[in-house]
């Protein structure tokens, strides 16, 4: 069951039944202290269960407990958060521009939270994303080690009770948001001052003979994000996918990086958008995914 069909019933349940549809659709909840976001459990997310008598026993002991959904590998679900705290809101912008580059394509279901702001679901990636918070752009992603309100929970916004809503449903194909490429997108992380800061020189094979051997000599906490910024230099070198995998992919499997976090890391920059100036920089289209969701996010969002 996808997140819209999980997220579709619920909105005129009372929290004990949405609780027990989510569990009877596979998905572990828990418990949130009445009217905010808080575990009401010891270990919060670590604590979630799929089994009907525990989710029957903790909603007859909190009846109006709020509903938490670890995301990730765990429930099957990712979450896109955006935030609209403060007098000028960044999260809005943010969602807009990763929209238009493509990068949060893919969504199953869009929820508006109680104070305006946006959880946008996906399908959760068959390898683990660990979550993370931009607050530069006001814009998290709920993976492994997170969790999720969700509906038809309520918070209390200046007194009074508000709940999270469903706003939209894909009606195409859903996919796993590249986390990894939204948050280079989003919050670059500088590369440490001993990173070559200009381009290689010489041919595209030599620049890229260049590339590898610099990699080569990364040490143990630099490595993941070696690899992604020499496979960002190759995009802008205009090597292809499989030159880069060629190219990179053993150099990096012998400074120990493994097999999987090898291929999600390269296709990461090769998916991230490069400036318009970059050699063999490919022309980016919105997909019918993100089309399908502007008049929704717009909305919104505006």
């Amino acid at each position: 069951m996808d997140a819209g069909q999980l997220l579709a019933p619920v909105a005129g349940m009372t929290l004990p039944d949405a609780a027990q549809h989510f569990v009877a659709a596979g998905v572990p909840v828990f418990p949130l202290v009445p009217g905010e976001k808080r575990p009401l459990v010891a270990h919060g997310f670590k604590d979630a269960n799929a089994d009907p008598a525990q989710i029957e026993e903790w909603w007859q002991r909190w009846p109006e407990a709020n509903i938490g959904i670890p995301t990730g590998l765990p429930s099957g679900i990712e979450v896109v958060d955006v935030d609209v705290k403060g007098d000028e809101p960044r999260g809005p912008d943010s969602w807009q521009r990763a929209t238009r580059a493509s990068l949060l394509d893919g969504w199953a279901a869009q929820v508006v939270t109680p104070s305006g702001g946006l959880h946008a679901y996906y399908p959760a990636a068959s390898v683990e994303q660990r979550s993370w918070a931009s607050g530069a752009a006001q814009l998290d992603f709920r993976g492994t080690a997170g969790y999720i309100v969700a509906p038809p929970s309520q918070v209390m916004i200046d007194g009074l009770p508000s709940a999270y809503d469903l706003l939209d449903l894909s009606t195409g194909e859903t996919w796993p948001v590249d986390a990894v490429a939204l948050r280079e997108f989003l919050d670059p992380r500088p590369a440490p001052a001993s990173w070559p800061a200009a381009p290689f020189g010489g041919t595209l094979e030599e620049r890229t003979q260049r590339i590898a051997a610099w990699l080569e000599g990364q040490g143990e906490g630099e490595r993941n994000q070696g690899l992604y910024w020499a496979s960002c230099r190759l995009v802008e070198n205009g090597a292809s996918l499989s030159a880069a995998f060629e190219a990179l992919g053993p150099v990096a499997e012998g400074i120990g990086l493994p097999p999987r976090e090898i291929e999600r890391t390269i296709r990461s920059a090769y998916r991230t958008p490069t400036p318009a100036s970059a050699p063999g920089s490919p022309a980016r289209h919105p997909s019918a995914a993100a089309r399908r969701g502007s008049a929704g996010q717009e909305r919104m969002l505006a």
